[in-house]
């Protein structure tokens, strides 16, 4: 028998139960921030891709995005979509998460951050968890090497804790 944990996290959020619409409000008011800090414009269509990345806790593709962008009137030819998403990732505003071939939102945008990215191959909910741990490591690895890192991007496949507890129907 599975024992059910006593708060489960809900769809729309990263593993834990939490303010999902406070999370993603607060997250793009940084994100907005960021991008007024560097100079950058946030055009609506940028913008409209990013809140369509915050409004789960998963990775989306990028027809994915395309389709969300055209049902509210942007225009439904990729490079629509991928422009905007290749802006939000050039300017920290997203992640691309390449195991996936899919694109998630920053959740720490205008930090300097090497996240983790946690899969669950199950339900495709994806976490970024902060990992100073792993990027000093990989920095001190690479400097036995005389190696400057530039970017790097650590993936991690698994299962999330409602998949683990069989809360999910694993494909």
């Amino acid at each position: 028998m599975v024992k059910q944990r006593d708060t489960k996290p809900s769809a729309k959020t990263a593993f834990v139960t939490h303010d999902h619409e406070g999370c993603a409000a607060g997250t793009l008011h940084r994100a907005q921030e960021a991008a007024r800090e560097k100079g950058v414009r946030m055009t609506p269509v940028r913008q409209r891709a990013l809140e369509i990345l915050l409004e789960e806790h998963r990775a989306m593709g990028a027809y994915e995005v395309l389709d969300r962008l055209a049902a509210d009137g942007f225009g439904n030819q990729p490079p629509v979509a991928y422009r905007a998403l290749e802006f939000l990732v050039e300017n920290g505003l997203a992640h691309r998460v390449r195991r996936l071939n899919a694109f998630a939102a920053c959740m720490r945008p205008g930090e300097d951050h090497a996240p983790v990215f946690l899969i669950c191959r199950a339900c495709g909910e994806v976490a970024e968890a902060g990992a100073d741990e792993v990027r000093s490591a990989l920095l001190d690895a690479a400097a036995r090497h005389n190696f400057t890192v530039e970017r790097a991007t650590v993936e991690a496949l698994g299962l999330c804790p409602r998949c683990v507890d069989g809360a999910e129907v694993v494909a």
